[in-house]
């Protein structure tokens, strides 16, 4: 399969800096947000299949990637998820798409959420992978999460403390975070591994990643405690799926709790992965998506 078949990498200018991105097919739009420590690089077993029907768009979302890397602040506030669903609001509105499907993976689906809270005339349809709602995990915190997730409280610890470590051996921590081994061959292809390791070999990308970790802890859970007391819930229908090998299923039942956030019936299953979808079973997902969004 070609990388990414036509879509070449393209840069635009936001109200906040330059996102990178690819954007190709014809079609009703697909904006598809990727998770950490990965770049929009993560869909290229996917996107080609889908170029008939849709256009895609494939961001580095704020923060990772080659995109503009915003201010850390005291509050974290630039990293909250809904800022960063503001400013891919935003980016979608400057390449003329008011309306679009959403699919969103790890982060990116945490942004997708949000996105499709806050602006629900833009999003038609959304996708969900691999998550429940942040406040959710942070509220059923146990033993077990805090050791299978123990990165959502290291990266959360005040700046500069994770990132001085981190800076000292990037790759390393890569495939650590990642649970990858170099001498292992792997489903991450040898060009998105050679794209996600110079991004992060980028301090102000570990910086950033760091910032997003703690607006998890911190700003995210407040507005998240807001959009429960104001009983704001995704209108529009949602699709959730999750790695059968992954945490998500091992701890949750992902429908279940999604269904409280959410108007409509949640459907969804687990599909035979672990926790990168996209990339270990992408004829999965371009099935789920093409039934999901036909």
């Amino acid at each position: 399969m070609d990388f990414f078949k036509d879509l070449k990498i393209c840069y635009i200018k936001t109200s906040k800096g330059e996102i990178r991105y690819r954007k190709g097919g014809a079609g009703p739009a697909i904006l598809m947000l990727h998770g950490n420590p990965q770049t929009h690089v993560m869909w290229h077993k996917v996107v080609p299949a889908l170029t008939s029907k849709f256009t895609i768009v494939c961001p580095d979302i704020p923060g990772y990637g080659k995109s503009y890397k915003p201010k850390i602040s005291m509050d974290h506030s630039n990293y909250s998820k809904v800022s960063m669903a503001n400013d891919m609001n935003e980016f979608m509105k400057l390449l003329g798409h008011n309306t679009f499907y959403l699919v969103g993976h790890d982060r990116g689906a945490r942004i997708g959420h949000r996105l499709a809270l806050d602006h629900p005339d833009k999003v038609l349809k959304i996708i969900l992978l691999d998550i429940i709602p942040t406040i959710e995990h942070f509220e059923r915190t146990n033993k077990e999460f805090a050791m299978g997730y123990y990165h959502w409280f290291w990266l959360a610890q005040r700046y500069p403390i994770p990132e001085s470590v981190i800076n000292k051996a990037p790759e390393e921590w890569f495939f650590a975070h990642t649970s990858r081994e170099k001498k292992d061959k792997d489903f991450f292809d040898p060009q998105a591994l050679t794209d996600y390791l110079e991004c992060v070999k980028n301090p102000e990308t570990i910086r950033s990643i760091c910032e997003d970790y703690r607006a998890a802890a911190s700003i995210d859970l407040k507005e998240d405690e807001i959009s429960r007391k104001k009983n704001l819930k995704i209108k529009m229908p949602t699709l959730v799926l999750w790695g059968k090998k992954g945490k998500i299923e091992q701890w949750y039942d992902p429908l279940l709790i999604w269904q409280k956030y959410c108007v409509q019936e949640v459907t969804g299953y687990g599909v035979d992965t672990g926790h990168y979808l996209a990339e270990e079973n992408p004829d999965e997902i371009i099935k789920s998506i093409n039934s999901f969004l036909k």
